[in-house]
């Protein structure tokens, strides 16, 4: 089931757009018919897809045989303003029909993979991505096996659960509280051998009890497609299950198996189209704010959030976990919208003036990933939809610095502007020629023939602003040190302290030096 409004937002990345919508964007779908030429019978369906049909106001007919709630037409005849697509909208409206036109670009198999996915596929539920009936399932489980069952992806987060809690154990109140197995209990199935286990056997396993752990027995069951193992089945039990009961648990696991598929390929291809949407917000385009509609994003202040991750043995795995917890959710339930573009990824959050919330949002994603896993982030400054791509930029220079700080909280860029602007100045003076007889060339080489420290006193001295106690106590040298050597340097190079854009030339330019 999806919504008509969610339907026609998803599409329209595809080159899809509404002629009419003669009803409520709130109504569900839950079927989609294909008009087949051949067949002069009409089936009944909340979708359809006028394959064949190019005058709007026939497959507006279809749609009302049909029942239906929605109908696409592929590159109509009758162009939109013209009178029979005016006569077509107006019979649509009529009748609760809404009409959507697909681009003469756009392929029915496109068409057909996209509607079929977020309709039959894209089913909503508490946990996040995935087929409701999947809760049903775990019930079913339960009632053929005899006991409690949890279903968890790869990464132990768990997926779904049977309704039944009587009697259930500290640890599996724990695992369905926090949506994923405790680090205690990982730690101790990982020194048991369970999760090695799963990844190359598809027999199911005996877990041992562990009262220290709040744990009773467990049988667990690979979900597997192919030899990609997508989850596992757990089901509370004393001692090994046998006969029908492990005969429904195994059944039952290659059921789970079918589900996580094709939750798999529903949110894969939602990802997709939110990614190239927010690619192009980033990169900048004058359909900008209808990009924002179609990603369900309000119109709104926003900050862009740049976030790399790494871990030690795992060249790519770290950031591609980021970015699946950055989109694990529906847009109801997801504050920002996403895309992994080369090593990063990239959140466009909703915010006002006050970065916190966004600070709060990558500690959030932080703590959805594995211990081992570093995580550096930038957080651009505050900015609306037409400056995005100068919030991107801004969250890569903070990215940039807060990978020199590792162990610190997300760089903001309201916090370390004038590091960045710093930065910028350096950039754009390294890109031409540096004088090579200018004051800080000389007095660099002065230093180095010479070993003397004219460059971090001049430096010092810049940057207490010409305070002599200040810049003796960054040297850790008497204050009569400094004005001896500044009195020396004065005398080897023409400095022109007392003019202000000299002084800020000298900065960048020891600034360009380090």
């Amino acid at each position: 089931m999806v919504t008509l409004d969610r339907l026609i937002n998803v599409l329209g990345g595809y080159g899809v757009r509404p002629l009419a919508v003669g009803l409520s964007r709130s109504a569900e779908l839950h079927s989609v018919i294909v008009h087949d030429p051949a067949d002069s019978a009409t089936p009944v369906g909340d979708a359809v897809l006028a394959v064949g049909v190019r005058e709007l106001r026939r497959a507006v007919d279809l749609a009302v045989s049909a029942k239906a709630t929605v109908v696409l037409v592929h590159d109509p005849a009758d162009r939109p303003g013209s009178p029979a697509a005016r006569e077509a909208a107006e019979v649509a409206t009529r009748n609760g029909v809404a009409v959507l036109l697909v681009d003469a670009g756009v392929s029915w198999s496109q068409v057909c993979g996209v509607v079929y996915g977020l309709v039959l596929e894209g089913r909503e539920t508490e946990s996040g991505r995935g087929p409701s009936d999947l809760f049903a399932l775990a019930d079913a489980i339960a009632t053929t096996v005899g006991g409690q069952v949890t279903v968890e992806d790869r990464m132990s987060r768990v997926v779904a659960y049977s309704s039944l809690q009587q009697d259930a154990d500290p640890a599996r109140l724990d695992t369905i509280l926090g949506r994923r197995v405790s680090e205690p209990v990982r730690r101790l199935f990982e020194e048991r051998g369970v999760f090695r286990h799963l990844g190359t056997s598809p027999e199911p396993l005996f877990v041992a009890p562990s009262p220290e752990h709040g744990l009773r027995g467990r049988m667990v069951a690979g979900v597997r497609a192919g030899r990609e193992l997508l989850g596992s089945v757990w089901v509370t039990c004393d001692e090994p299950l046998k006969g029908q009961r492990l005969r429904g648990l195994t059944d039952g696991a290659g059921a789970v198996a079918l589900h996580l598929l094709r939750s798999r390929v529903s949110s894969d291809l939602e990802r997709q189209v939110e990614s190239e949407l927010v690619i192009q917000l980033l990169e900048g385009t004058p359909d900008a704010a209808s990009l924002c509609g179609k990603l369900g994003l309000p119109p709104d202040t926003f900050r862009v959030v740049a976030i790399q991750a790494h871990a030690d043995d795992e060249r790519h795995a770290a950031v591609l976990l980021a970015y699946d917890r950055a989109t694990t959710g529906f847009g109801w339930s997801r504050a920002g919208r996403s895309t992994l573009f080369g090593n990063t990824v990239y959140t466009v959050l909703p915010c006002g003036e006050d970065p916190a919330p966004a600070r709060a949002w990558v500690a959030e994603l932080q703590r959805e990933l594995p211990g081992h896993v570093r995580v550096a982030a930038g957080i651009g400054g505050v900015c609306d939809v037409t400056q995005l791509p100068a919030g991107k930029q801004e969250a890569d220079e903070c990215l940039a610095l807060h990978v020199t700080r590792q162990g610190t909280v997300p760089v903001d860029y309201d916090e370390a502007w004038s590091e960045i602007l710093l930065q910028r100045l350096r950039t754009a003076a390294r890109a031409g020629r540096q004088p090579r007889r200018g004051p800080i060339a000389e007095l660099a080489r002065h230093d180095a023939a010479h070993h003397t420290r004219y460059v971090p006193t001049l430096r010092a001295w810049l940057e207490a602003q010409g305070d002599l106690g200040a810049a003796s106590a960054a040297l850790d040298v008497h204050p009569n040190t400094v004005r001896y050597r500044m009195r020396r340097m004065s005398e080897l190079v023409r400095l022109e302290l007392d003019d202000p854009k000299t002084r800020l030339a000298l900065v960048i330019a020891l600034a360009v030096a380090e």
